[in-house]
């Protein structure tokens, strides 16, 4: 069915399924967030904080980079990043191959707290858990392909 946008565009609405697919991932966002601010809340963080010292576990990361994975301003990461940094979770350092890039790194602590994190997202773990390896994969790989990225070499 058809029907007009308020910018005057026809546009189609989406066939049953697609809705319901939207509306479920919302509600999967909805708890992740929740919990994720919970869990963050307990380690006396934000969640944006928790989020940006996630980021920031994996690998040194320029500061603009969170930034845009986040998308969120960089004044906002500066922010955050100053104040994990002075928790002590997380240090800014050049980046070696252009001295004029500042890279935010998680520290030891700060890695051990990101884990220590996702370890008590527990809404994740036991849905995910009821799922056969394969289905897993599967629903990886089509969440990276919905967002427009590779598909994992990881299995």
């Amino acid at each position: 069915m058809a029907t007009r946008s308020s910018a005057g565009t026809r546009r189609i609405d989406p066939d049953p399924v697609t809705r319901e697919v939207v509306d479920l991932i919302g509600s999967v966002v909805a708890r992740y967030y929740a919990e994720y601010e919970l869990a963050a809340a307990h380690h006396s963080l934000t969640g944006a904080q928790a989020r940006v010292l996630a980021l920031l576990a994996r690998e040194p990361t320029p500061m603009r980079q969170v930034a845009r994975q986040l998308k969120c301003e960089p004044s906002n990461v500066t922010g955050i990043v100053d104040r994990l940094e002075s928790r002590g979770l997380v240090v800014r350092r050049s980046d070696p191959a252009d001295r004029r890039v500042k890279l935010a790194a998680a520290t030891d602590e700060g890695v051990d707290m990101a884990e220590r994190l996702r370890s008590a997202l527990d809404f994740a773990r036991e849905p995910l858990g009821g799922l056969t390896p394969a289905e897993r994969t599967v629903l990886r790989d089509l969440l990276q392909r919905m967002l427009g990225e590779e598909p994992s070499a990881q299995e």
